[in-house]
């Protein structure tokens, strides 16, 4: 069945994944699940609200698995659902990619700051 909501398979995967921080996310649940600030460490760079705000709609759209261990001190774990294994493991390859690309891209990036005055994101 055709979908006539989205006219390919990448912008179902851009829909679910779509931001700077959810494929990190991704990665970085790929292997183990992780408490909030072991997560937040890993990622680096990303404030606190926006990793609650991206962590929220991994949730509901069944990436990611919060765990609340009803303790206190609060304890809260975060894990990939199966569905959510399923996309991380799809962005494998793109992540590869990226490793054996590092240096061209990081080449094209200083080229374009120097041509535009451009700062890399």
């Amino acid at each position: 069945m055709e979908s006539k909501i989205f006219s390919c398979g990448l912008d179902v995967a851009l829909l679910v994944i779509g931001g700077k921080w959810k494929p990190l996310i991704l990665f970085h649940l790929a292997h183990e699940r992780r408490r909030y600030g072991e997560l937040k460490r890993a990622i680096g760079g990303v404030s606190d609200k926006m990793l609650i705000q991206q962590l929220k709609e991994l949730n509901a759209d069944g990436v990611v698995d919060r765990r609340d261990h009803q303790q206190v001190p609060p304890k809260v774990d975060y894990s990939l659902t199966p569905f959510g294994k399923t996309l991380a493991d799809a962005l494998v390859p793109l992540c590869a990619w990226g490793t054996e690309h590092i240096t061209e891209v990081e080449k094209l990036l200083a080229n374009r700051a120097r041509t535009d005055g451009s700062v890399a994101a």
